[in-house]
């Protein structure tokens, strides 16, 4: 078992940064390639990033790349999600999730463990 803890979320104006981190315990954590998926009310939970085991591969959904940087710290069990120039758009619940695997996936049914989610909130 994974346990994640989001962590991070919150209200932000227009063209503002939040960064969300996910703390981890229970399993080796650099064993577990990670991604961030983000659900906005009414639509399915979509794809934001991903990272490899060492941190040497990401990959980002089109709408956010340039925006997001996804990255992790395997001494401290954590990745985070730097969001600068934020949208309205953006607005969601952002969940991390982990899969024991050397591959980056993409899609959540892939994905093994998830947190509980943190609201992120862009005001216009």
């Amino acid at each position: 078992q994974v346990q994640l803890v989001e962590s991070g979320g919150g209200l932000v104006q227009t063209g503002g940064s939040l960064r969300l981190s996910c703390a981890a315990s229970g399993r080796t954590f650099s064993n577990y390639a990670m991604g961030w998926f983000r659900q906005a009310p009414g639509k399915e939970r979509e794809f934001v990033a991903a990272i490899s085991l060492s941190g040497g591969s990401t990959y980002y959904t089109d709408s956010v790349r340039g925006r997001f940087t996804i990255s992790r710290d395997n001494a401290r069990n954590t990745v985070s999600l730097q969001m600068n120039s934020l949208k309205p758009e953006d607005a969601a619940v952002y969940y991390c999730a982990a899969k024991r695997s050397a591959t980056i996936f993409r899609t959540a049914r892939q994905y093994d463990y998830w947190g509980q989610g943190t609201q992120v909130t862009v005001s216009s």
